[in-house]
């Protein structure tokens, strides 16, 4: 007697509307995040809701490393830039002048100083156990106690009696 093998059956359908990912989003989405976008922004671009990009972050692991990817050249490149603003840099600069109505060009090297607000913001950022805006109480460094200042002012145009 002849055995029939069964006809194979089609994949199951997941329930639910079909899913708006398309493979070209991967790329879009790793160059929207070195422009800074959030999850939220890629959800407004690809016009879903930003549940829906972390679904799709689970379902299709190329589109969760081109975010990645993305999302960490932009932080280097900025922590960079603090880091250079913090330190201060130079860059080659022009200059153009007018001079006898003859337009010129004048290269020159811009310096920029350090920034104060940039370190600040480095150091907290950095190492936060040294540089906290608000140390926790309960370390073993006791505050020094207050001290008192006298300051005498005397008026230096009459001459004392």
């Amino acid at each position: 007697m002849a055995t029939r093998k069964a006809a194979a059956k089609p994949p199951a359908r997941k329930p639910g509307r079909p899913s708006k990912y398309k493979e070209e989003f991967a790329e879009q989405a790793r160059k929207l995040c070195l422009l800074g976008a959030t999850d939220k922004d890629l959800g407004n671009f690809f016009e879903v809701s930003e549940q829906t990009v972390n679904t799709w972050k689970i379902e299709h692991p190329a589109f969760l490393e081109s975010l990645k990817a993305g999302k960490q050249m932009a932080d280097a490149e900025v922590a960079r830039s603090l880091f250079e603003r913090a330190t201060g840099y130079s860059h080659k600069a022009v200059k153009i002048l007018v001079v006898d109505k003859e337009v010129r060009h004048e290269e020159y090297v811009e310096h920029y100083p350090p920034d104060a607000t940039s370190m600040i913001f480095w150091l907290k950022n950095r190492r936060p156990d040294l540089w906290r805006g608000n140390p926790e109480d309960g370390g073993t460094d006791d505050p020094a106690p207050p001290q008192k200042v006298v300051i005498e002012i005397q008026d230096g145009r009459r001459a004392p009696a």
